[in-house]
């Protein structure tokens, strides 16, 4: 019998509501029913892919014994972290003071019957295991003490709601200068893994935004120690395990130093920031392999994970209950596989050997599929029918769980990478305009902006910071392709919403409402939406009116003691720390002039370069103060960036 998910438009929500425990949406309804009968609550919060979900899922959800407890003595809510950022970062917080350690998914908060968190962790094992009581004994412990001591708990849980809600007002500022650079090259090199690529030790994660990052200021140093940081990760990452070579696209991250043994589960967000680096180091290098791995990437989303135009939030890590089931291979059917495509049994032992497919596996017993260079694969006999033949094994096999969520500021992060990739080639630009086209008719309505939605189905949560700033990110990254104002006019007036909504005196909050929680300057799972934010305004800035610069600077400054200190830690707040001290330059000609030079944008020596529209003749260079150049021919702006590199 379902429960009260059962009317709920997630994917996550609906895979619970068939559950013995009776489950309630995030609401009134809830909170109500918790207050009439005195219980306490318990909030479940995770999302689709999410491993360790599904893992509490089994063991305790779905388990009739435990979910009598839980119908009997709370009133159970789940949330999709994905649908609803705003309570989810507001119980991380809650975790992290409580705990004195970030948390993770599932979340698991405790609260009073009036929303008051007493109790939090992340998963909690059916039976007592890892060094933690089992999820029943936990449940008889908080019930006990709900009917004994609710006082203490209610006491508790107010000084940790009095700290999150604390005014600070000191602001420690120090000054914004160049300095930043060498400093970011300095941490970056110390946290360097030289022998594989990344940063830091495992689990490792792509961290696109420090690689994005690095790439800038090899422009701006020319320090080949900073590219080949870059260079390196990106080969490494590109050797099958967190990429997969069979389908294409990554996973979220590695579980091992090596890029090889990855948590399975592919992010929208991952993809489209991956695409995007790629393409960039492709740019920088001239080398075809970063785009050909950018062009998989893009190519793997758009087959896979899109319908109508718009994007899914993510697949599953799990298929039938098995970690990684749908990717790997045992040794005799991957060899089976190339019999049946046609390769010359003679070839197999070589072919397995270059694809580290072998009888004792690399994972669990099986085979994930990895190279040693991946950018020479044309070097392997037989290398594309044996990517072919593993293909046809996996169409056998039931494809992981998709979330066919469409989340709006990481649908606008493809659109950015395939904007930037239709500056390369022409069939991506096609994709970004249609994409965009839908992203804005289904999720910008009457002037308003949402959150999330089901594709077909009318949003109801309303958008976040993160919305704004990406959906703003991509709208000015389709005026450079395109030239056509109206994406211009449409960052803007979105732009100057958000403000309205998040903006402070330099602080923006991340949402307003329910929850109102303050923004991040640090990147997590991918870039802070303050720093995307400052990036949109210091480029309507350049491009439409300069006392937009105001807020940069304002948002720059408060934060400025955090980033100038540690600037490795925000890689992309950092990044318009050192694009607002060397500025935009703004290269301005008649629409006709500048459009064939549009695919050149990206491979220009100055990596803060944008395109405008005007009606001078020649090509004016210009910065946020003063133009400085006019050029007869595009060659002679290249010559002139050129030079002013080398000052």
């Amino acid at each position: 019998m379902a429960n009260h998910l059962k009317n709920e438009h997630s994917p996550y929500l609906q895979q619970h509501a068939d559950n013995p425990v009776d489950w309630y949406p995030w609401g009134e309804e809830a909170f109500q029913k918790a207050r009439d009968e005195h219980k306490p609550i318990f909030l479940s919060i995770g999302y689709s892919s999410c491993h360790w979900c599904h893992v509490m899922e089994r063991e305790s959800f779905e388990n009739p014994e435990i979910a009598k407890i839980l119908n009997e003595h709370f009133v159970s809510i789940k949330v999709d972290r994905e649908e609803r950022p705003d309570i989810d970062k507001h119980f991380q917080e809650v975790y992290q003071l409580m705990n004195g350690r970030p948390g993770g998914w599932p979340t698991s908060i405790f609260l009073t019957d009036d929303l008051k968190p007493f109790y939090s962790a992340t998963y909690i094992p059916a039976e007592p295991k890892y060094g933690m009581m089992s999820f029943p004994t936990l449940l008889e412990v908080i019930t006990e003490k709900y009917k004994t001591e609710k006082e203490v708990l209610v006491s508790e849980a107010q000084k940790i709601l009095d700290h999150l809600n604390k005014n600070e007002h000191t602001i420690q500022a120090t000054k914004l200068d160049e300095s930043i650079i060498s400093r970011t090259i300095a941490q970056a090199k110390q946290l360097f893994d030289h022998k594989d690529g990344g940063f830091n030790t495992a689990p490792k994660f792509p961290q696109a935004s420090t690689l994005d990052l690095l790439l800038d200021l090899y422009k701006l140093t020319r320090d080949k120690e900073v590219l080949n940081m870059v260079l390196l990760s990106l080969s490494s990452m590109a050797k099958g395990g967190l990429r997969d070579i069979v389908d294409g696209g990554f996973c979220r991250y590695s579980t091992d130093n090596e890029w090889l043994v990855p948590h399975f589960e592919k992010m929208t967000y991952d993809n489209a920031l991956l695409a995007s680096v790629y393409l960039k180091a492709y740019h920088v290098t001239d080398n075809d392999f970063y785009k050909e791995i950018s062009f998989e990437t893009l190519d793997f989303m758009l087959e896979k994970m899109s319908q109508d135009n718009l994007f899914y939030s993510a697949s599953d890590a799990d298929t039938e209950g098995e970690e990684g089931k749908y990717f790997v291979y045992s040794y005799d059917k991957a060899l089976k596989s190339f019999e049946k495509e046609g390769i010359p049994s003679s070839a197999h032992k070589a072919l397995a050997k270059a694809l580290h497919i072998t009888k004792e596996g690399n994972f669990e017993g099986k085979n994930i599929i990895r190279v040693d260079d991946p950018s020479a694969t044309e070097k392997i006999p037989y290398y594309s029918e044996a990517i072919k033949a593993l293909q046809k094994r996996r169409e056998k096999r039931s494809y992981p769980f998709i979330d066919k969520k469409v989340i709006v500021s990481w649908n606008a992060m493809m659109i950015t990478s395939l904007f930037q990739a239709g500056r390369v080639e022409k069939r991506y630009l096609k994709e970004a305009k249609r994409s965009l086209e839908a992203l804005l008719k289904s999720m910008y309505i009457n002037s308003q902006l949402f959150h999330s939605t089901l594709i077909g189905k009318k949003p109801k949560i309303h958008a976040f910071l993160e919305d704004y700033a990406y959906l703003c990110e991509a709208l000015i990254e389709a005026y450079e392709s395109t030239l056509d104002e109206h994406y211009l006019v449409t960052a803007v007036k979105l732009a100057n919403n958000a403000i309205e909504r998040y903006y402070a005196g330099g602080k923006w909050k991340f949402s307003r409402g329910e929850f109102e929680t303050d923004a991040d300057i640090y990147d997590s799972s991918y870039p802070s939406s303050v720093a995307t934010m400052v990036g949109v305004l210091h480029s309507i800035s350049s491009l439409v009116d300069t006392v937009y610069k105001k807020f940069v600077f304002k948002s720059l400054e408060i934060h400025s003691y955090d980033v100038m200190r540690q600037p490795i830690s925000t890689p992309k707040m950092s990044k318009m720390v050192i694009r607002y001290l060397k500025d935009d330059i703004v290269i301005k000609a008649k629409e006709e002039k500048l459009a064939p030079y549009i695919p050149q944008l990206d491979k220009l020596p100055y990596p803060f370069c944008l395109f405008k529209n005007d009606t001078n003749d020649g090509f004016m260079l210009c910065n946020s103060s003063a133009c400085f150049g006019h050029e007869r021919d595009f060659k002679g702006v290249v010559e002139v960036l050129g030079r002013r590199h080398k000052k």
